[in-house]
């Protein structure tokens, strides 16, 4: 057997244990809720831009861009922007990638793939910060609520003629918000290629551990990501993916659309 295949087997076994070792579940759970009292997800950067993600979860979406290879990125919720530039970077080093294998030059300000953000309120420091980032002309940002029909329609209208796109929700967590921003971006997502919806773990909290935020045990991502898949069986659960961080914010949330 050849040595990478052997290591692919060995992962593949390690992370179908993970699923039945309920010891070490509720040990990352407890972790990610300790941390999460303590403002841990608060602690990093991303090029310079602050980024409100786990570790894990900023591995994870690597991953995914890397396979998925996709010319469009849909986030919701911008925030400081890290997560933009994060998306943004990975996009370039797709670039830089396809020029290396072509053996071409790489220009930057012509590659056609880009990072689409949406935000109720980019407030003007971060949206000046984002703008001057050298990854800003991979960036275009609206403002708006992510399920306003005037901000659907803009949305839907850039994303014409893209040929892979992402979509990341991470905006406001109320089940009935996300509900609505799954409606409005999921069918954009490409055969092959995710919508990750952020912050279900809320459903595995106690209940009012978010006591300053309208979202809670029964009300949130998760319990939005479930009454939608009921209706839409072209979308799977990546549990490969929960499985393999453990520690993450998107329990459930990572949606796979089929074929």
């Amino acid at each position: 057997m050849h040595p990478s295949e052997q290591f692919r087997l060995e992962r593949q076994a390690r992370l179908e244990s993970y699923a039945s070792d309920g010891a070490f579940q509720t040990l990352s759970r407890d972790w990610l809720q300790a941390s999460m009292q303590r403002q841990y997800v608060y602690n990093f950067d991303w090029m310079g831009r602050p980024i409100i993600q786990y570790p894990q979860d900023m591995v994870a979406m690597q991953e995914l861009v890397w396979r998925v290879r996709p010319d469009l990125i849909i986030e919701t919720g911008i925030a400081h922007g890290g997560s933009l530039v994060l998306s943004a970077s990975l996009l370039a080093l797709l670039d830089m990638s396809d020029a290396i294998e072509a053996g071409t030059t790489l220009d930057p300000r012509a590659s056609r793939r880009k990072v689409l953000g949406v935000d109720i309120d980019i407030r003007a420091h971060n949206r000046a910060a984002i703008e001057a980032h050298p990854m800003a002309s991979r960036i275009a940002m609206i403002q708006g609520s992510a399920v306003a029909p005037e901000v659907v329609h803009e949305v839907r209208d850039f994303a014409k003629g893209y040929q892979r796109v992402l979509v990341c929700l991470d905006s406001m967590h109320t089940h009935d918000h996300v509900l609505g921003e799954l409606n409005a971006y999921a069918p954009l997502v490409t055969p092959g290629s995710y919508c990750v919806v952020f912050d279900t773990f809320v459903e595995d909290m106690p209940p009012k551990f978010f006591a300053d935020r309208p979202w809670d045990v029964g009300n949130n991502p998760k319990t939005a990501v479930h009454q939608w898949l009921a209706d839409h069986p072209e979308f799977e659960i990546d549990a490969e993916m929960e499985q393999r961080l453990q520690v993450t914010v998107a329990p459930h949330g990572f949606l796979r659309r089929k074929g």
